[in-house]
């Protein structure tokens, strides 16, 4: 994944009701890259519920899985980027956050490299209930402490800010800047 010619991984992570889907998905239409769902979101929709403890790491595995699916594809159709919404890190910081489980910082971090850019998503809109992932503005300020943290030391890292066009682009700036794409 890393030759001249092989699309770029771009990660958006944050906490919960931060526009990360949103904003991956536009990302890829306004620059032509593909979107990577979050594993999260999809294990929720398929089980009815939020995963356990035991299951954090299968669900930090399906979210590399579907990564490096994405990145072949891109890779086969000429796409520059491939636009991550969420990345294992986020799993692990959730793992911390609900049980006190600490143990997925280390592979996720190193996974973590594997991103040309990491897009951190201010919890700045308004905070929406959806579903089951959504627990509310204080687990969201919690969350996002824990990213910060997680994140220290990490290279290629751009804050994203403001609402709907200017986070917009806020984040289509940081990926021109960052991996030298013109729109």
């Amino acid at each position: 994944m890393t030759s001249a010619a092989a699309p770029r991984l771009v990660c958006l992570i944050g906490a919960e009701c931060t526009g990360k889907t949103t904003l991956a998905k536009a990302l890829a239409q306004q620059i032509d890259g593909l979107y990577v769902a979050e594993a999260l979101r999809q294990f929720c929709d398929q089980h009815g519920r939020t995963p356990t403890q035991s299951e954090q790491a299968v669900l930090m595995d399906a979210q590399v899985v579907q990564e490096e699916r994405a990145w072949v594809q891109a890779r086969q159709h000429g796409k520059r980027f491939v636009f991550c919404d969420t990345a294992p890190l986020l799993t692990a910081v959730y793992s911390d956050h609900y049980f006190a489980d600490r143990s997925l910082y280390a592979r996720a971090r190193a996974l973590h490299q594997r991103y040309a850019l990491t897009l951190l998503l201010a919890p700045d809109l308004p905070w929406v209930a959806d579903g089951l992932q959504r627990d509310g503005v204080v687990v969201q300020v919690q969350v996002h402490a824990l990213l910060v943290q997680a994140l220290e030391g990490v290279q290629a890292v751009a804050s994203v800010a403001g609402r709907e066009a200017a986070r917009q682009r806020c984040a289509l700036a940081a990926v021109e800047s960052a991996c030298g794409f013109a729109s």
